[in-house]
């Protein structure tokens, strides 16, 4: 069998960690995380389950990683937008738009990531509470910004965050977003936006 390389190095482990991360993630694509176990991960990758728990101890931890993995390429959209050279509304604006358009993507349109990301939030695992916490310490440095140039009224930043996160959670939660697409009588994006910044002013 191929087994993983040594892990002598820091590298050499990361490497073997990115490559079970990709195959797991092929496969729950593909086959479903609930149709996919680890034995399954070892095989594409041409060895054996020992090895793979070499680096991680269940599926669990392998499901939780590649979560985490989603979640850090959305924060990087997300930071990129918080220091755009455009104003605070701009900017909020373009935020709640990419994740709208993110979670559409990835993880509404491919039926089998749908699957692996209710399966997390129905756990609640701690790397979509990080993931929440760091978004909304982006937001309130937005909005904090927003009252330093005028923009918005003052106000407490964090709790301005938490409530612009509460009243835009629904074009970014999986779950609410199918909710949306399959009802006629909900807000449209673009007014949900606009009235969620306006409560800022």
């Amino acid at each position: 069998m191929n087994e993983l390389a040594e892990v002598g190095t820091d590298a050499g482990r990361q490497d073997n960690v990115a490559r079970i991360l990709d195959s797991a993630e092929r496969l729950f694509r593909h086959f479903g995380y609930s149709k996919t176990n680890v034995a399954d991960i070892a095989r594409d990758l041409g060895m054996s389950p020992a090895n793979v728990y070499r680096f991680f101890n269940s599926k669990t931890e392998i499901h939780q990683a590649i979560c985490g993995r989603m979640l850090a390429t959305c924060y990087r959209q997300a930071y990129d937008i918080r220091h755009l050279p455009v104003s605070a509304s701009e900017r909020l604006r373009r935020y709640v738009h990419m994740q709208y358009r993110w979670t559409m993507d990835t993880m509404i349109d491919e039926e089998k990531v749908h699957e692996m990301v209710i399966v997390a939030i129905e756990r609640d695992w701690h790397v979509i509470e990080k993931h929440i916490d760091r978004v909304h310490d982006l937001i309130a440095e937005i909005i904090r910004e927003g009252i330093g140039a005028g923009e918005f009224r003052e106000q407490d930043p964090v709790i301005a965050a938490r409530c612009f996160g509460a009243m835009t959670v629904n074009l970014c939660h999986p779950q609410m977003v199918a909710q949306r697409l399959a009802k006629q009588n909900r807000a449209e994006p673009d007014d949900l936006i606009e009235y969620a910044i306006r409560a800022l002013n």
